[in-house]
């Protein structure tokens, strides 16, 4: 009999090869059938799951192609359909500059749009601790060739037009070390932020190139400290070879005090190198944000390019979290989190206005079948707390006007404006809504899934610029986004 079933297990697991994932799912459900019948004990079952799984990659080898050296595949992915609306509390008045254009731009208006996301990614663990992976995203077109580095978001439009695909992540791991306490991971190419840290310090979307270490020990069972190190290219001058990057440093101590409560404190240190092949000589760099100080004392800054920056950003940011778990609260499935956190950033590079913070509470967690979480959280960022381009790019504020030297795309900057004096420069046309830094304001979320693989969102930002650069008008904008998301 024991043969008879190993026989069925195992051609469940080969007639389910080629579906990858799919096998586990199925010979797994049929064995734990089969344990709940009383026809196997637990220890026979573990034993006809390993002998099924020997039997699955055997197939699966031969049907694939898949070298020795290859032991599984991991598809997997999402999709988002999104509206989005930004709305300003009062239009910019149209200025005229001879010197930068010769016809006035229409004034800026509340903008909504429908728009998608899809990520679509392959995983390959190899024997020797190997790994190498890659996600394919959707976006749309920032600079020539290249897709916004802060977003992975299409926009309805064009007439139904075909939307371009982009590589969104590709990278090799190895992980050399993962005996007694300590875990350690090599991971080189464009990668998921490594980082433990917020919108405040990368977007959620950004997905660094270059190179990063993280090893983990653990302490005991309830205490783990982890190190983090990183460096990547931000880009590569024409002018003469050399690479702006940044490099960052971060020790973070997670904890599990009681079965209902955790812990979270993490220190980290960053640096950007070679800023001065960031400014208007580099029109390469896809200048998403505004907000950073930016030198002008070139006259006539075309639109489309950008001043240098003035101050170095080499910031270091403390982070904290704590987490209470409740048994359980009303129309929410399973153990209920109750979590506070706050960030705070200090850039030492930067003489004044040059400092971050956030604080907020989060109310349970989505993810799963009828779970929820609700969340509030305030920032107050300053204009050169930290590089402007890798910071959350839905954070917004309202720019009354553009001025010279500001990014590609007809957004109002603050590039040029001169924060040690608190002075406006004037400059043409129009105005608009723009993310980065000197943004200041609220943020609330709600998320809830249906299911395991569906879950909607929505999120409100309600910000305003710290210094304003035109006091008679008013800076305040409202970003609101809906989502549906199924992942895979």
């Amino acid at each position: 009999m024991k043969k008879t079933l190993k026989l069925l297990v195992a051609g469940t697991a080969a007639t389910t090869a080629l579906g990858m994932t799919a096998h586990g799912q199925s010979s797994d459900a049929l064995i734990d059938k089969l344990v709940d019948k009383g026809i196997l004990t637990v220890k026979e079952a573990n034993e006809l799951r390993q002998e099924a799984d020997q039997d699955f990659t055997t197939a699966f080898q031969t049907k694939t192609g898949m070298p020795d050296w290859v032991k599984n595949y991991k598809l997997s992915g999402d999709f988002r359909g999104r509206y989005d609306g930004e709305f300003a509390n009062e239009m910019a008045p149209v200025q005229y500059n001879s010197a930068f254009g010769s016809t006035p731009q229409q004034n800026f208006y509340d903008r909504d749009r429908m728009r998608y996301r899809l990520r679509i990614g392959l995983t390959v663990v190899m024997q020797d601790d190997m790994e190498v992976g890659f996600r394919l995203g959707s976006g749309d077109s920032f600079l020539a060739g290249s897709g916004n580095p802060l977003s992975n978001t299409s926009t309805f439009g064009g007439d139904a037009s075909k939307k371009p695909v982009w590589i969104d992540a590709a990278y090799g791991r190895w992980t050399p070390v993962h005996t007694g306490n300590w875990n350690l991971m090599l991971t080189i190419g464009k990668m998921d932020q490594p980082f433990k840290a917020s919108g405040m310090v990368f977007d959620p979307d950004y997905t660094p190139e270059g190179a990063s270490a993280q090893a983990t020990y653990q302490v005991n069972e309830k205490h783990s400290i982890k190190f983090i190190g990183g460096a990547f290219v931000l880009d590569y001058a024409t002018t003469n070879g050399s690479a702006p990057y940044y490099i960052g440093d971060q020790v973070v101590w997670d904890a599990s005090w009681t079965p209902k409560v955790d812990s979270s404190l993490g220190l980290a240190l960053f640096a950007i190198g070679n800023k001065s092949d960031l400014g208007a000589v580099n029109t390469d760099v896809a200048y998403s944000n505004v907000g950073n100080t930016r030198n002008l004392s070139q006259p006539g800054i075309p639109n489309g390019s950008s001043g240098d920056l003035v101050y170095n950003y080499t910031p270091i940011v403390a982070s904290g979290s704590i987490t209470y778990k409740l048994d359980s609260f009303p129309f929410y499935n399973g153990i209920f989190p109750l979590t506070v956190a706050g960030e705070f950033m200090h850039n030492p590079g930067a003489p004044r206005n040059n400092e971050g913070w956030w604080a907020g509470v989060t109310l349970g967690k989505s993810g799963t079948r009828k779970t929820w979480d609700i969340s509030y959280r305030y920032e107050f960022l300053e204009a050169d707390a930290w590089y402007d381009q890798l910071v959350d790019d839905d954070n917004v504020a309202f720019y009354p006007a553009q001025i010279p030297g500001s990014g590609p795309g007809g957004v109002a900057p603050a590039y040029p404006y001169n924060y040690n004096d608190n002075e406006f420069t004037p400059g043409n046309t129009k105005g608009g809504i723009a993310g980065g830094t000197n943004v200041k304001g609220h943020m609330m979320k709600f998320n809830y899934s249906f299911t395991d693989s569906l879950t909607f969102s929505l999120t409100a930002y309600l910000n305003s610029l710290i210094i304003p650069v035109n006091s008679t008008y008013s800076s305040a904008a409202v970003h609101v986004m809906g989502d549906m998301q199924w992942k895979f």
